[in-house]
């Protein structure tokens, strides 16, 4: 069967990554873990809190340095962006398929690490809301959603398995991650400068490569594909639905916004802690607790999260 009108779109069209004949659908469990391990750094970005509170002062705050409360607004806004994202890429995604996606993703959340760090060597707060906050928020949002909903439809027979691995990664990005930036920020620091634009230069560049990597490897089922010896079940579960409800319809319901009232608080109280975890544990413990334990702190807390 000629198949060369039906992938005649670019390298980035979904055409072009439905999978040949042989394909293995373990290849997509690594696609999936080359953006969630990369994103999962967010949840690792409370480490350059304290650090960037001293980017003047070096060894304690100046006056002109910034406050840990204008700090903390990086990580809220790019969570917050997250979820915009991710609530609005996901009929874009069913469109376009996830490695337009995946690529998108990796060029937000980058390019949001390489204007943080303009950002850092200019010393203006607002450039890295920009940066880490709004792009790389898009660019958290896109990258989470786009390798679950592949893996879904990869095993639909493992559908608790396919979503876990795809979790497990961004968990497990935060724990790589947390030690790592500390070990940059040594690395690149000097007794007159603390290097954190360098770090977010040399992430940013890394996190676009890998991201760029599960962007190469994915790929979507052929229409009708099911696993080898799966067939769906016959009698379903009384307490699952097999109807479907839009979303306009949904926003309406009182069930609808009580599920949403119970994930935000459930969220929220994670998200807070994490969001000021470094500075937390070290200031909490002041000179008992060293950036690279909290760093290792930051990092069991996000694994467990």
């Amino acid at each position: 069967m000629d198949t060369t009108g039906e992938r005649a779109g670019g390298w980035l069209d979904r055409s072009r990554t439905v999978a040949e004949p042989g394909f293995s659908r373990w290849m997509v469990p690594p696609a999936a873990l080359c953006i969630h391990l990369c994103i999962g750094q967010a949840y690792a970005f409370s480490v350059f809190n304290l650090p960037m509170s001293k980017l003047i002062g070096i060894t304690d705050s100046a006056p002109d340095d910034w406050k840990l409360t204008g700090l903390g607004w990086i990580f809220s806004i790019a969570i917050l962006f997250l979820g915009i994202a991710a609530a609005f890429g996901g009929g874009w995604l069913d469109r376009v398929g996830p490695r337009k996606a995946m690529v998108a993703s990796a060029c937000c959340f980058g390019g949001g690490f390489i204007v943080s760090a303009l950002g850092v060597y200019l010393h203006q707060l607002w450039i890295i809301y920009l940066g880490y906050g709004v792009l790389g928020g898009i660019g958290l949002g896109l990258g989470y959603i786009s390798p679950v909903k592949t893996l879904i439809t990869w095993f639909p027979d493992r559908p608790g398995m396919a979503t876990g691995m795809a979790i497990m990664g961004f968990g497990g990005g935060a724990f790589i991650a947390s030690p790592l930036s500390v070990y940059l920020m040594k690395l690149f620091s000097t007794p007159e400068h603390i290097g954190v634009a360098e770090t977010f230069l040399v992430l940013g560049i890394v996190y676009f490569v890998f991201m760029l990597i599960g962007a190469v490897i994915v790929r979507v089922p052929p229409e009708g594909w099911r696993p080898a010896g799966w067939t769906p079940p016959a009698a379903q579960n009384a307490m699952v639905t097999t109807s479907n409800v839009h979303l306009d319809d949904a926003l309406k319901t009182p069930q609808f916004w009580l599920l949403w009232g119970v994930l935000c608080l459930n969220v929220t109280a994670g998200i807070g802690v994490l969001g000021q975890a470094s500075a937390m544990s070290q200031e909490m413990f002041p000179g008992r607790i060293t950036p690279a334990a909290a760093a290792g702190f930051v990092g069991l807390l996000s694994i467990f999260n």
